[in-house]
């Protein structure tokens, strides 16, 4: 009994979504996402929105989401980290039109001299999809 009542409960909200639309249509492109550069904990980051949860009303795209990311930031400890680290954040993310503005946050590790903790930051970008609709 509590296999098909789950069931129900997974795909109620797609019933409603699919009778509420007006308008069906497909959009097909080669690329689609948002691409970020911005400042972060004395350092750069450089990411692409990964997998996440958006709104768009109009021109203006609202995302809260995963950021695999790149970040860059030069180690003056001994022994040295890497100049560029893979990372991955969350965040949210506003475009308008072909402009994005992101504030991630992302986590740094605990290390011998400081406690473990998350930084935010403020990136902007460029939303790539929007230059396939022109």
């Amino acid at each position: 009994m509590k296999k098909p009542l789950v069931l129900v409960f997974l795909l109620f909200p797609l019933m409603i979504m699919n009778t509420e639309a007006q308008e069906e249509k497909l959009n097909v492109s080669f690329y689609d996402g948002i691409f970020i550069g911005g400042y972060i904990d004395q350092g750069g980051f450089l990411n692409f929105t990964g997998p996440n949860i958006n709104a768009t009303y109009g021109n203006s795209k609202f995302i809260i989401g995963m950021l695999p990311s790149l970040r860059f930031k030069k180690d003056r400890s001994t022994p040295k980290n890497a100049f560029a680290t893979p990372n991955l954040g969350i965040g949210f993310t506003y475009s308008y039109k072909i402009w994005a503005i992101q504030l991630p946050l992302y986590y740094n590790p605990k290390t011998p001299t400081e406690n473990g903790r998350w930084h935010i930051g403020i990136g902007v970008g460029l939303r790539l999809n929007e230059f396939n609709e022109r």
